[in-house]
């Protein structure tokens, strides 16, 4: 140990004044910083990638429930809180407070895709399909890849008889979530019901 120490020794002065040990920094030079979090639009963009590049329905399975966690970090805690009291509420089926908690959301961050599809899905429920539709559109120009608002429009479009639009949002939200299982199956379904009206 002493013949390390010793070697070290004469390595550092034989390198001048101002040389220093490796690792060694010294007391003015500032220390390199670590790299800032991700913003929750850079996670969701990450997985976006992940998903495109996705083999199989098990991979995609699970980034595309990485994806529906992602879409509620707004980076606002009230957002996040006003979302979380709304989901309560409607587990206790209490919609019309849920209602009054999303609307609140929406005049709070306008900006924010999640507030809107978390309203459009409520009024979905409350089979206010026109309602839904007017905050899923509200949702797809702030997240145009958001897949619960896709997958809320193929459904109110399907339930309108309008199976070619539906199939569509189906093969939209297929380009973003290659094997994602819950849209394939939607989609053979309506191919099979296209293929048998013309017939």
């Amino acid at each position: 140990m002493r013949l390390f120490a010793t070697a070290l020794a004469a390595v550092v002065m034989a390198a001048g004044p101002g040389a220093r040990a490796p690792g060694e920094t010294r007391r003015d030079e500032p220390k390199a910083e670590a790299p800032a979090p991700q913003t929750p639009a850079e996670v969701r963009a990450d997985i976006y990638a992940r998903l495109a590049a996705s083999k199989d329905a098990d991979e995609t399975e699970g980034l595309v429930g990485l994806l529906l966690v992602g879409y509620q970090r707004s980076g606002s805690d009230t957002v996040e809180l006003l979302l979380e009291r709304a989901h309560k509420a409607i587990v206790a089926q209490d919609n019309g407070a849920a209602e009054r908690i999303l609307d609140a959301a929406v005049a709070f961050m306008p900006e924010d895709a999640e507030v809107w599809n978390a309203r459009a899905t409520l009024r979905f429920v409350d089979d206010d399909a026109d309602g839904s539709m007017a905050d899923i559109a509200e949702t797809l120009k702030r997240e145009p890849r958001h897949l619960g608002a896709l997958m809320g429009m193929a459904s109110i479009l399907q339930s309108r008889d309008k199976k070619k639009e539906a199939l569509e949002v189906y093969q939209r939200t297929l380009a973003i979530a290659p094997h994602w299982k819950a849209a394939e199956e939607a989609a053979d379904k309506l191919r099979a019901a296209i293929a048998g009206q013309a017939l």
